[in-house]
């Protein structure tokens, strides 16, 4: 299994180019380079619901960042 490089890593700052969230910033908190995709924190929140268990008495709806395409995201300086 070899890796790939990216021309983002984690923790650089980027730039949505492309799509609904076009001109939005983040940070970069995961790459996945297998399947093309990097998450940035801020951009594109969705929204999750959560089943009720015994470490989670509540449940609920909570917001958490998804995957955009490594495509469509550029480095900021």
């Amino acid at each position: 299994m070899s890796k790939t490089k990216s021309h983002v890593a984690k923790g650089d700052t980027a730039e949505v180019i492309s799509g609904v969230h076009k001109g939005k910033t983040g940070t970069v908190i995961a790459i996945n380079t297998e399947k093309q995709l990097v998450t940035l924190d801020g951009v594109r929140l969705v929204k999750k619901t959560i089943k009720r268990t015994q470490e989670n008495q509540e449940g609920g709806i909570i917001e958490q960042n998804a995957p955009l395409a490594l495509s469509s995201v550029k480095k900021v300086k």
